[in-house]
């Protein structure tokens, strides 16, 4: 595996440094999993966004409900 090297404040890094030694993986470790956190944080917050815009006009989210029960897939699951 390639590296590089990337710049953080102080304050950052000892954050990450304390991340590290209390999980017992490595800080290129630690990093890695805080950027895939982050990823999934924002992917998240534009789902919401979007939610909330298709929530916004009552005939749009009523036809995505009516598709969304279209396609509904029965998983065994109440």
């Amino acid at each position: 595996m390639s590296t590089t090297t990337i710049r953080v404040d102080r304050d950052t890094h000892a954050r990450l440094i304390e991340m590290s030694r209390s999980s017992g993986d490595s800080l290129t470790e630690t990093v890695r999993q805080a950027a895939d956190a982050l990823r999934r944080v924002r992917l998240g917050l534009r789902v919401q966004q979007q939610y909330t815009q298709l929530r916004s006009d009552p005939d749009v989210w009523a036809d995505y409900l009516a598709e969304a029960e279209a396609t509904h897939v029965t998983d065994g699951i109440d």
